[in-house]
């Protein structure tokens, strides 16, 4: 009952990532924008995301979990509502801000309630529940958006929130446990100060870098750069004796499956949500589908992952996560390295039989590294502890991300032909348009045209070599894969934890 409840608040913040990022062109022409400006409709989300997360842990203990999930999923939903009235892009990405406010403390929520309910004897089982939307969000968004796009109009990507997010509060307040709260703890005012705006400039900063091509632009070292110093500076300051309540509380780096699991989220992350944008990109510019097409096509990742999480929940909590995330880990790279092979006429069966290889294997993989690190904190601790894994995973999701992108494109720029065939696929047979764009270039139109008709294989080429890295990442991820429990997860002493 209290999984529904989750999972219903889970799925609407993570599906609306993906959802939106369906509508960017659509944005473009409905607002008159540039890619750059519409782009701030996700930047926006995320950082105000990344701002968020670090309060959730001190809010959860000081207000109860159940006054601030409903009030997460209340600001959520007010937020969507108030992006489909929105008539100017500044009104669209103010209230994807009040979106990401709501939404980025629904997944920390979301893990502190289950696991308190469930208690360190079922972790693996829940953490399988709430892996269902976090695992399937980034496959079926883009389906979903699409299809509604086409269908109706861009308002409603936002507005079927509504009825979910009323449907997930009605919930909420029927079935979670009525709060306990305990004496207040002081608020880590100095911690925010350095904590929420460091995240959120290392995070604008690397959300950048695509744009931009190069870590060398102003835009982007900058902010990253001020980022990470005020990260750093709230180190010494989370770890001083008399700050007793941090904001993110760094001493559970004491406990050593928390700080092995926190390890493989980061590297897993990088490699899975970095590795999860090239697939659909893939679909769209090789093979010339639709976003709706592309969506559809990544279906049998999701339908693997269905498959095994069940079953990986139930054996991390009685033989421990370690063996389950090895061998998640192996079947991944085994459905990454098939991707090493494609080409442009590469047949359907082979990618949708490498998807569903890839997707088991995530079945296995990222709740069980997530119970691994939540399984031995007691009740009081796992607030924070959600608090420090989503802070993790959503840092390494943007570096991800940054980080193919870039590679992507560095692929694509040193191929003439690539490069050609995707300015062509722009002109979409306009040959006006066609003309343009080979002058632009400084090439008559007939070497234009020859160029950009070997140019499918050229940037399929580029894609296979991107995947030759997500291969390789994803395979360091066994590193710290080993040193996980391989045993049954017994919780650890609260004191000796904490060092009091």
């Amino acid at each position: 009952m209290v999984a529904g409840v989750v999972v219903l608040g889970a799925i609407m913040s993570i599906l609306d990532i993906t959802v939106v990022s369906v509508a960017l062109e659509t944005f473009q022409r409905e607002f008159d924008a540039t890619a750059a400006e519409v782009a701030w409709t996700m930047t926006g989300y995320t950082l105000a995301l990344a701002s968020v997360i670090p309060l959730t842990g001190w809010a959860a203990d000081r207000f109860g979990t159940k006054r601030l999930y409903l009030l997460a999923v209340l600001l959520f939903t007010a937020g969507s509502v108030l992006c489909a009235t929105a008539t100017s892009l500044e009104m669209l990405v103010l209230f994807r801000v009040l979106q990401g406010l709501g939404g980025g403390m629904l997944m920390p929520l979301g893990m502190t309630i289950l696991t308190r309910a469930a208690g360190p004897e079922r972790v693996g089982r829940v953490m399988a529940v709430l892996g269902i939307p976090m695992l399937l969000g980034p496959i079926f968004g883009p389906i979903l958006g699409g299809a509604l796009i086409d269908s109706a109009s861009w308002h409603w990507i936002f507005l079927i929130n509504l009825p979910i997010g009323i449907g997930a509060i009605v919930y909420a307040w029927i079935v979670l446990p009525s709060d306990e709260v305990e004496p207040s703890e002081t608020f880590d005012w100095l911690g925010m100060v350095l904590l929420s705006p460091g995240l959120a400039a290392f995070l604008y900063g690397v959300s950048s870098i695509p744009e931009h091509g190069t870590v060398t632009a102003a835009e982007v070292w900058l902010p990253a750069v001020l980022g990470v110093a005020l990260i750093v500076a709230f180190v010494p300051w989370a770890l001083a004796k008399r700050n007793i309540h941090p904001l993110v509380e760094l001493r559970l780096f004491k406990n050593r499956n928390m700080t092995v699991a926190i390890i493989a989220m980061m590297l897993f992350a990088i490699a899975f949500f970095g590795a999860s944008l090239l697939f659909p990109l893939y679909f769209i510019q090789v093979r010339g589908e639709d976003a709706l097409g592309a969506g559809l096509l990544l279906a049998p990742q999701g339908v693997g992952a269905m498959i095994t999480m069940p079953i990986a929940g139930i054996l991390a909590d009685r033989i421990g996560p370690g063996k389950i995330v090895l061998a998640g880990i192996t079947v991944i790279t085994v459905g990454m390295a098939m991707f090493t092979q494609i080409g442009a006429d590469t047949s359907y069966t082979y990618m949708l039989s490498a998807l569903f290889v890839m997707g088991l294997g995530m079945g296995g993989t990222m709740m069980p590294i997530m119970t691994a690190a939540l399984a031995t904190l007691t009740a009081h601790n796992v607030a924070r502890g959600s608090t420090l894994l989503n802070i993790t995973q959503q840092v390494a999701a943007s570096i991800g991300t940054a980080l193919f992108s870039v590679i992507l494109t560095n692929q694509i720029k040193g191929s003439d032909t690539a490069g050609a065939y995707l300015a062509s696929r722009s002109a979409q047979g306009d040959q006006s348009a066609l003309a343009a764009i080979a002058e632009q270039l400084g090439l008559p139109l007939d070497q234009f045209t020859a160029l950009a008709a070997s140019g499918q294989v050229a940037l399929a080429d580029s894609f296979a070599t991107v995947f030759i890295v997500a291969t390789i990442l994803v395979c360091c991820c066994l590193i710290p894969a080993a040193f996980l429990p391989r045993t049954k997860v017994a919780p650890v002493d609260p004191a000796a934890m904490m060092g009091h």
